[in-house]
């Protein structure tokens, strides 16, 4: 469980970026219990506080009909669906176009650890 900053190891799986002067990147996660968002990289308390809160709106005690892969697989379906499994991040001049202080995460919302692929592809 938790949340990774990954803006680091896509841009190195991706060299071709560098070479798109206008375009576009797009992200998809192949997993259906964790997810990918653009958030700010700078403080780190930022990602204990989105987990604190979407452990409020998809708690693991409460009782799903969905429980055959444990407590944590329902809330974690909660999250991936609250904040989505894909991005789009435009490319200028070699580069994402990411804010100053934003950053993709990829986060786990499994208690377990788990080998997660994202899928990206570039347009440009």
């Amino acid at each position: 469980m938790g949340n990774y900053d990954v803006t680091k190891e896509i841009l190195e799986g991706m060299p071709e970026i560098g070479e798109i002067k206008i375009g576009l990147c797009n992200l998809f996660i192949q997993h259906t219990s964790a997810s990918l968002c653009i958030m700010e990289n700078w403080d780190d308390s930022v990602k204990t506080d989105i987990e604190t809160w979407l452990d409020k709106v998809a708690p693991m005690d409460e009782s799903y009909s969905h429980s055959c892969e444990g407590k944590d697989d329902m809330p974690a379906h909660i999250k991936t669906a609250i904040l989505g499994p894909s991005h789009s991040i435009p490319i200028t001049a070699g580069k994402l176009n990411l804010g100053t202080w934003q950053g993709i995460w990829l986060n786990e919302h499994r208690l377990s650890k788990n080998t997660r692929k994202v899928v990206v592809t570039v347009q440009g």
